[in-house]
């Protein structure tokens, strides 16, 4: 159990079992027409800026080699140009070694799910004592829909840490106690968060990463959103974590970056020891990235003009968010990230706000709740908000803020 400080919602929670989000809002709204047509869907966070001009060459140029298995790790110039773009990125006290530190990842969806599996047979085999307890798993509450089926498919125990205004939108370590840690096997972190955007700090990071170590737990830094960002470029895991990495894998991704969401691509990286064990059960478990694909993220690693291109277009639609929402729904300006996440009390929750959005507006949004889980408590931390994605061009954007604004008030 945590030990209790501000927030009583702390309470661990057990889970059963989780069902996806954009199922549940179809149950919601589909059996109603779209109050104003034509609709627009701000619910999944599918980016719907143009593709980097050079996918197609890329795949055009190496398309025999779908006709070949690809090797699970991935190519050595994959992982080359990872550790490079890596180097660039962030401050890190070594290089990353390519060769032992980068496994390419089909989707960081897949990836972040199997990480649990092997770290919890990682930290039984390597950790010198066993876990005192059920093993545990750690995770934000709201949380990325990955994480927690990662856990139960682990068979570990899925503990969900509220996220609040309170607590930053981040997980209090202050809350955390001995007796939970000593039986945690994996922390999911996400920076920036998803769905608040908030972004951890290097103190927070180096706070999680000690707590980590002390206890010999894993931490899945979820990073998919780090190149999407106001002004300052967001710290990464890596960059807490010393020469060696101990304890730390992150997962980033071509989906966010780059606006290819259907490349399916991305890239873990960190601690030697547990890529090793990651890679064993991945020959066995996971699907090979074809080798055209990640040619073209080999490129997209490379250049950092799309970014660059990427990153402004989503802060003109933020300039939208901020003339229009205003001060609206407790919006403020997020660090990172491409969601608005809106406190909807006022309009009768996160349920009421989004069944309304579609009937009145013809806005497709996420109700907070179906992105988190009930605390022991009975509360939830989404249950108050929903999530907008701001993925599509300015005019529809800023058509869908006006009729947000107009139906909620």
């Amino acid at each position: 159990m945590y030990r209790m400080t501000r927030d009583t919602s702390s309470t661990p929670v057990r889970a059963t079992g989780s069902r996806s989000p954009f199922v549940r809002l179809r149950e919601l709204i589909d059996r109603f027409p779209a109050g104003r047509e034509p609709a627009i869907s701000l619910a999944v966070g599918e980016p719907q800026h143009p593709i980097p001009p050079f996918v197609g060459p890329i795949i055009a140029a190496h398309v025999n080699e779908f006709g070949r298995y690809p090797a699970n790790k991935g190519l050595d110039e994959f992982g080359v140009a990872v550790a490079q773009w890596l180097g660039r990125r962030y401050r890190l006290e070594r290089p990353v070694d390519p060769a032992s530190e980068v496994l390419v990842l089909n989707g960081t969806r897949e990836g972040l799910f199997l990480a649990a599996l092997a770290a919890k047979n990682w930290i039984e085999k390597n950790w010198g004592e066993p876990r005192a307890g059920r093993p545990a798993i750690l995770i934000p509450n709201p949380f990325y829909a990955a994480y927690a089926a990662g856990a139960i498919g682990a068979d570990c125990e899925p503990v969900y840490l509220p996220t609040t205004r309170a607590t930053g939108f981040l997980p209090d370590l202050d809350a955390l106690d001995d007796a939970l840690l000593k039986r945690t096997v994996a922390f999911y972190i996400a920076s920036p968060a998803n769905p608040q955007g908030a972004v951890a700090s290097r103190d927070y990071l180096h706070r999680l990463t000690a707590l980590a170590r002390r206890h010999g737990f894993m931490i899945f830094a979820d990073e998919c959103y780090c190149e999407i960002y106001s002004e300052h470029a967001p710290s990464g895991m890596l960059e807490a974590a010393g020469k060696d990495f101990k304890n730390v894998a992150v997962f980033h991704s071509l989906s966010k970056r780059s606006s290819l969401p259907g490349l399916r691509l991305g890239f873990a990286a960190g601690d030697k020891s547990f890529m090793q064990a990651y890679l064993e059960l991945r020959n066995v478990a996971a699907p090979m990235v074809p080798t055209p694909l990640q040619r073209v993220a080999i490129a997209a690693y490379g250049d950092e003009k799309h970014v660059e291109e990427n990153r402004r277009l989503y802060r003109e639609k933020f300039d939208l968010a901020d003339q229009i929402v205003g001060d609206r729904y407790g919006y403020k300006r997020p660090a990172g990230g491409f969601f608005l996440w809106l406190d909807v009390s006022a309009q009768g929750g996160s349920e009421a706000a989004a069944l309304k959005l579609w009937r009145e507006a013809g806005l497709r949004v996420v109700p907070g709740q179906y992105l988190a889980r009930e605390q022991n408590d009975g509360s939830n931390p989404g249950a108050n908000y929903i999530r907008v994605a701001m993925v599509q061009n300015n005019a529809i954007t800023a058509e869908a803020l006006h009729r947000l604004v107009a139906v909620l008030g």
